[in-house]
């Protein structure tokens, strides 16, 4: 069996406060949130339930906020600021479990969330998310202000998104990191 790549930083503490760029696929890339039209997204009533849960985060975690995100036919990009909570040294003790850091813990909460309210809507329908989720630990202002611009932007550039299984040769060519560092760098 092949081993599975670790995408998070090594020794980064992914409950310490700062902002995080998310992105949340679903399985197979499977389009159940939408579509665009007219370089617009359209939600569904699944994207609508992504987009209710995704805007409940804060009422779930005390500490964090949301900024900018946008549900697309496949994925979730979001925005997340981790504020400063007094517990972050706290979950230092399970860096070799990085389930239990914060961040996972929003992501796991929010992808059992919606597909707990999906599955149980729709019976012949089965829902279901990628396997983990990848994430930017956000540095400078920079970094934030091309992130906010690409979220808002992402519908106008579907044809040429990484996620879009047209180009699924595309993400095999040019990784997660390299596609979103040209992002975090203002390239595209």
């Amino acid at each position: 069996m092949k081993a599975r790549r670790l995408t998070r930083l090594k020794d980064y503490n992914y409950s310490q406060s700062g902002y995080y760029f998310v992105t949340i696929c679903t399985k197979n890339r499977e389009q159940c949130f939408g579509k665009i039209e007219d370089e617009k997204m359209v939600l569904n009533n699944y994207g609508k339930i992504a987009k209710e849960f995704w805007s409940e985060i804060p009422l779930h975690f005390e500490h964090v906020k949301i900024d900018e995100f946008r549900i697309m036919p496949n994925h979730v990009h979001g925005i997340l600021n981790i504020e400063d909570n007094g517990v972050g040294n706290a979950y230092m003790r399970s860096l070799r479990d990085r389930t239990k850091m914060l961040l996972s813990r929003i992501v796991q909460q929010y992808k059992s969330s919606v597909t707990r309210k999906i599955n149980s809507i729709q019976n012949e329908f089965n829902f279901g998310w990628q396997n983990s989720f990848y994430d930017h630990v956000i540095r400078n202002e920079r970094s934030l202000d091309n992130l906010r611009r690409y979220t808002q932007n992402n519908p106008l550039r579907w044809e040429l998104d990484i996620e879009n299984r047209k180009n699924v040769r595309m993400s095999h060519v040019k990784g997660y990191r390299d596609y979103y560092k040209d992002i975090v760098e203002g390239c595209r």
